[in-house]
């Protein structure tokens, strides 16, 4: 850490997105975070979002993290939702933005962490 994802399509630069120690000053305790999302907006709704999130999550959980943090705005908060994160903390630094957790310990060999991806 810190690492930085890229997705792309040879030359084409679709989206990135980032692994991190600390994404918010004020809790210094949570670590790793999930930070920077970004995919260009004529190639959003394609899954890449999703699947940098989810490459992401895999490095932090093989590097022994046992939870991965981010930070997301009301906006976003459905979208993650919907992908396994929940609300560890509301309006935190301020109204509107939210820290939301996954826990990266599985619960058995062979459960899939993404199963859209398929079995690890």
């Amino acid at each position: 850490m810190p690492t930085t994802l890229v997705a792309h399509e040879g030359d084409l630069f679709l989206g990135t997105v980032s692994l991190i120690a600390c994404d918010e000053e004020s809790r210094p305790d949570y670590s790793p975070w999930i930070a920077a999302l970004w995919v260009e907006p004529e190639h959003r709704r394609r899954g890449i979002g999703e699947s940098l999130v989810d490459r992401a999550f895999r490095l932090a959980r093989d590097a022994g993290a046992g939870r991965v943090y981010l930070l997301a705005g009301e906006a976003r908060r459905a979208f993650y939702e919907k992908r396994g994160w929940s609300i560890c903390e509301a309006d935190v630094p301020r109204s509107g933005m939210h820290v939301l957790v996954r826990s990266a310990i599985r619960r058995n060999r062979e459960e899939p962490v993404f199963p859209s991806l398929g079995k690890r």
